[in-house]
Parts: structure tokens; C-alpha cells; sequence
């Protein structure tokens, strides 16, 4: 494993991918008592899916401003 951290967009892809898999999970498996479970973890991927979004954002308007 490398020593660099992953960017921003990096962690946002994971995420985005974490959340689609236990989305298909729930569909796949309705009648399982577990289904919540993956709801739970598709919602909290998209939870930080959306915060990384807003780190991203946050990353691109602070390089603009320190461009000025």
C-alpha cells in the first residue's frame, strides 16, 4: 500500500461504489432480516459520498482564491 493518502476524488468513488454494492445487497436480499443493515450502510455511504462532494468543492475554492 502506498504511503500517499488518496485524494479527495479517490475517497468519493469508494464511497459512491460502497453505497451502489450495499444498495444491490438490500435488492438482492429482501426476505433476509439483514436488509436494513444494508440500507443503513448505502445511506451512510451516502452520507460521506455527499460530504467528500462537499470537501471537493470546498478544496476548489480555496486553490481559486488562493489564485487571486
Amino acid at each position: 500500500m502506498s504511503d500517499k493518502d488518496p485524494t479527495t476524488e479517490e475517497l468519493r468513488v469508494r464511497q459512491m461504489k460502497r453505497e451502489e454494492e450495499a444498495r444491490v445487497q438490500a435488492e438482492h436480499h429482501p426476505e433476509e432480516e439483514d436488509t436494513a443493515q444494508y440500507d443503513r450502510r448505502a445511506d451512510k455511504a451516502a452520507y460521506l459520498r455527499n460530504k467528500l462532494e462537499e470537501r471537493e468543492r470546498s478544496e476548489r475554492e480555496a486553490a481559486k482564491d488562493d489564485g487571486r
